[in-house]
């Protein structure tokens, strides 16, 4: 109950805050000194309402229904929220423009200036929607002590954050297979958030992967969207279409060991230090740990581990939230980097969550070559 009255308290605070910048959007472009009430259209007031409440009612839909309807309802609503992002700040800028030049005794029209303002947000907007779907390859060789004869040359994909649900879905999957498949790479991991954890056929979405396989493998470990709740439908779909899900656990593929470490359990340091343990890593021979978020590598690092590979980050998908990630995840929000003897790659990710829009990031599928 305590749960459920935080989530409900969480959900208004967004939409208030959703409400309230609908509102200085529109206070902004109706307001015009220069003019009478031109731009005061009844329609335009009821459109943005509308608009304030679409991606949380499109959101709350999602989580418990699927159908064409509701996708493309989804869709729209996400990506108008990210618009959204650009939108406020271009509004702002607009009074501050108007209030500079008011003190300088300028003559600016303010009207003309907020639809300067606003058409280059939302031309910047719609670039972000294109570059969200123009998925990259990025490649980086990595050279690891220990590391067994076998492995010297190989190849490895790593790919994450796909978030199939009302945006990207199965036919989304099959490209980033086929993509995966023309490297051809000798072991493939996924780190995590396949789905989104909305609404989903999880059996019929995860099918693609039945085409997708690598002579050493292919290793999936559940990241936070896959344990929302019972993870159980999204991971026996995931085995079921041939993938390896690593839970907790180690194995060794021409001697290199591959450790697993879904989101819930790496989480805490504590637990994630005690699963660790649990799995006995032989600190002489070289390991690779699958764990969905870089929250503690430095856990991973006591543990002994070579190098770890995550995702989560999206390394903030687009501005400004990319540079909170920066301050939050610091050097490990995206790329190769190294605490101690440890190195960890995070991926930016293939797929997008909420707003389908990047901006400071790329959606990209990862190839790392073993030295």
């Amino acid at each position: 109950m305590r749960v459920r009255k935080r989530l409900i308290g969480f959900i208004a605070i967004i939409q208030f805050v959703l409400w309230l910048t609908h509102f200085f959007l529109y206070e902004t472009w109706t307001f015009s000194p220069e003019a009478s009430a031109t731009h005061e259209a009844p329609w335009i007031k009821l459109f943005l309402g509308f608009l304030s409440v679409s991606f949380v009612a499109a959101s709350l839909l999602a989580f418990r229904y699927t159908n064409a309807p509701l996708r493309a309802f989804y869709k729209v609503a996400a990506v108008w929220v990210g618009l959204l992002t650009f939108l406020f700040p271009a509004a702002v800028s607009s009074w501050i423009i108007f209030g500079v030049a008011r003190l300088a005794g300028l003559d600016v029209n303010f009207h003309r200036t907020v639809e300067l303002l606003f058409g280059a947000a939302v031309v910047v907007g719609l670039y972000g929607v294109f570059n969200a779907s123009w998925t990259r390859i990025t490649r980086t060789t990595v050279r690891l002590a220990n590391l067994p004869a076998a492995w010297r040359g190989r190849r490895v994909a790593l790919i994450s954050d796909l978030h199939l649900g009302h945006v990207r879905n199965g036919s989304f999957l099959r490209r980033m297979v086929a993509k995966i498949l023309e490297e051809g790479p000798d072991a493939i991991f996924i780190a995590g958030d396949l789905y989104d954890g909305t609404a989903i056929d999880a059996r019929r979405a995860a099918e693609p992967l039945n085409d997708l396989v690598a002579p050493q493998g292919v290793y999936f470990v559940a990241g936070n969207h896959e344990q929302f709740g019972d993870d159980s439908k999204y991971l026996h779909a995931i085995a079921a279409a041939g993938v390896r899900v690593l839970s907790n656990e180690k194995v060794e593929v021409d001697s290199l060991q591959i450790v697993g470490v879904p989101y819930r359990n790496a989480a805490h340091d504590g637990h994630f230090a005690s699963v660790l343990r649990g799995i006995r890593l032989d600190q002489d021979r070289a390991s690779i740990l699958l764990t969905h978020a870089p929250d503690h590598p430095e856990i991973a690092e006591a543990a002994g581990v070579s190098l770890q590979l995550s995702g989560h980050t999206h390394l903030g998908q687009f501005i400004p939230w990319s540079w909170m990630a920066r301050r939050i995840y610091r050097r490990f929000v995206y790329g190769l980097s190294r605490i101690g003897k440890m190195q960890v790659f995070t991926s930016s990710g293939a797929g997008t969550w909420g707003p389908p829009l990047r901006l400071g990031s790329n959606p990209e599928i990862v190839v790392l070559e073993f030295e």
